[in-house]
């Protein structure tokens, strides 16, 4: 006898004169979907939404309920915020209700091209050390370093293998949650999303989960090229601060930290990538190096 899940459905049953008829699913509506358009969304919409993204394993691990999103004490840990014009939507996942910081936040918002673009992503241990690197001493915001810096805060995250703008160490899990995102953007029939990393080792990452260029592509090869024996980047690695110790040079995270230092010289705001769904463009602009 085989078991049940092995056993062929009855043509009686599944096309019988009292079954019912098949939906035609792609007879659904498949324009694309903004931003602005999810904030408008009924609340148990938009929760289905954020179950799309949440990493289950991550929710067990910190004793949150994966349906109710409630820590272990029926508390909301999961939020939702659009921008004033809703042009931007934000999720926010929060170890237990109550926490200083999300987790893991992810932040999107729609361009003036009609695409969606992350602004921001974070994946953080919320019970790791915190470096202030996005604040100064008196309490001012430095933006995660793009504005001021908290030099010593800086210092002291690098040595601990931190990169720039974290504050504290990642949860390892962005692999996960890019195949995610490409999975909402899917639902909201996007073909593809944009996003604009704000440190050199950002870009790198996106690299590697199938992302190609927009704009910038050239100043990142001339950025490897720099770093190499011979180059100039690789020469103004002087130890004249801790950002620019030699050593830096061979790693990703290293050579991250100089460019936050401004050893490049331009402010790094001309990096702009794409992600089309289903697609890895293998670009490597930083063939072999280590994180």
């Amino acid at each position: 006898m085989l078991p049940g899940w092995l056993k062929p459905i009855p043509d009686g049953d599944r096309n019988g004169a009292g079954a019912p008829p098949p939906v035609d699913l792609t007879q659904a509506h498949h324009d694309p979907v903004f931003l602005r358009d999810v904030a408008t969304w009924d609340i148990d919409r938009q929760r289905m939404l954020f179950q799309v993204l949440v990493p289950v394993h991550l929710l067990v691990k910190y004793g949150i309920d994966p349906v109710r999103l409630t820590d272990p004490q029926g508390r909301s840990v999961a939020y939702a915020r659009s921008g004033a014009n809703h042009g931007s939507y934000r999720f926010e996942l929060y170890h237990t209700n109550g926490a200083g910081e999300p987790m893991a936040e992810l932040e999107l918002a729609d361009t003036q091209f009609n695409q969606i673009e992350v602004v921001w992503v974070t994946l953080q241990d919320p019970l790791g050390h915190r470096f202030d690197i996005d604040r100064l001493p008196g309490g001012a915001t430095t933006m995660r370093g793009t504005v001021a810096r908290n030099i010593v805060a800086e210092e002291a995250a690098m040595a601990a293998g931190l990169a720039p703008g974290q504050v504290r160490r990642g949860l390892r899990a962005f692999g996960w949650l890019a195949e995610r995102i490409e999975t909402l953007m899917l639902c909201l029939n996007q073909r593809e999303y944009m996003a604009q990393p704000l440190f050199y080792h950002t870009a790198v990452l996106f690299e590697q989960y199938g992302f190609s260029y927009v704009q910038g592509q050239s100043r990142m090869e001339e950025i490897n090229a720099g770093f190499l024996p011979g180059g100039q980047l690789r020469e103004r690695l002087d130890g004249s601060t801790p950002f620019r110790q030699l050593a830096l040079a061979d790693t990703i995270r290293g050579r991250s930290w100089a460019i936050h230092d401004g050893i490049a010289g331009a402010q790094w705001d001309r990096v702009r990538m794409v992600k089309r769904l289903g697609v890895n463009a293998h670009v490597r602009t930083a063939p072999g190096f280590v994180w």
